[in-house]
């Protein structure tokens, strides 16, 4: 069996940028000493979800990547033996800036980064006035310990991106996530209710592609937005295998068996019958009846 251990990050941040990045640095390390080959970080794990207003001064968050936070990772991914996962603010150039996510292999090395696709713009969540669209593609990352999907929290709603990172051989889809709830709605039913959802998209991902899925979100309030928590994993047909609290900092480690990808995508095999003949109309905005 090819069996591994993906160890899931889920907690709190400060405005300190350094005390964020020892804390991850130390549940990296909780981790690990639990099993974990591969650990997520959350989106954005470095700072405060600064996307909930329009602030120029934020735009000094940013950082080269690869960089010193890269080269930080790398060391801690080298001495370990593990795979990081780290999501970051990169500063391309002065005015351009990405939502990045940067892929430390085992031995240190730097194998890469994804940038953000789908960019956000919503009340609390002011994406589009710091990050520009991602410009890479879909990207998979081929690790020590398998080949990794690695896509970012709005990406998260879009079957097309799972299905892409998925056809290019991800055997694992990692989502780092930054998503809450309102702390000024009121209705528990409507909270539950967009949890559920942003649970249920992904899981679905799991099942149309035959893949695991981990999403790691943080927790946590900061201003107006009560992070959720609720980091998951779910297997190839969409079953749990973890789920975390919505109110407190975990460090979970669960064992995934790749082999399990050729159960489930023959028992169900949605890749055989993809009609791609048919598929030409999705590249449309919209389809004109």
């Amino acid at each position: 069996m090819r069996n591994v251990k993906v160890g899931l990050v889920q907690m709190s941040c400060i405005a300190d940028v350094e005390a964020n990045v020892e804390k991850a640095i130390a549940k990296t390390r909780e981790a690990a000493a639990l099993g974990a080959q591969i650990v997520c970080l959350q989106e954005l794990f470095k700072s405060l979800y600064f996307c909930d207003v329009e602030d120029h001064a934020n735009f000094n968050l940013g950082e080269a990547i690869p960089g010193p936070t890269t080269e930080r990772f790398g060391e801690l991914a080298k001495e370990l033996g593990i795979v990081i996962i780290t999501s970051l603010f990169e500063k391309r150039a002065p005015g351009l800036y990405h939502n990045t996510t940067a892929v430390l292999d085992a031995d240190g090395s730097y194998l890469g980064k994804y940038r953000k696709m789908h960019i956000p713009d919503d009340p609390g969540y002011y994406e589009k006035f710091y990050f520009t669209p991602g410009d890479l593609g879909y990207k998979v990352f081929n690790t020590r310990f398998g080949k990794l999907g690695i896509l970012i929290c709005w990406d998260q709603w879009y079957p097309e991106a799972a299905r892409i990172t998925s056809l290019m051989g991800a055997e694992i889809l990692f989502y780092p996530t930054a998503i809450g709830w309102d702390t000024n709605e009121q209705d528990p039913a409507m909270n539950e209710e967009q949890y559920n959802a942003w649970q249920t998209i992904q899981r679905s991902h799991s099942v149309a592609n035959g893949v695991y899925v981990v999403s790691v979100n943080r927790v946590g309030r900061e201003a107006d937005q009560q992070f959720w928590g609720g980091s998951f994993v779910s297997n190839p047909f969409g079953s749990l295998m973890h789920l975390a609290s919505h109110d407190q900092e975990e460090v979970k480690v669960v064992e995934l068996d790749l082999d399990k990808t050729e159960y489930y995508r023959t028992t169900w095999p949605y890749l055989r019958d993809r009609r791609i003949d048919s598929y030409q109309p999705i590249t449309k905005r919209l389809i004109d009846e």
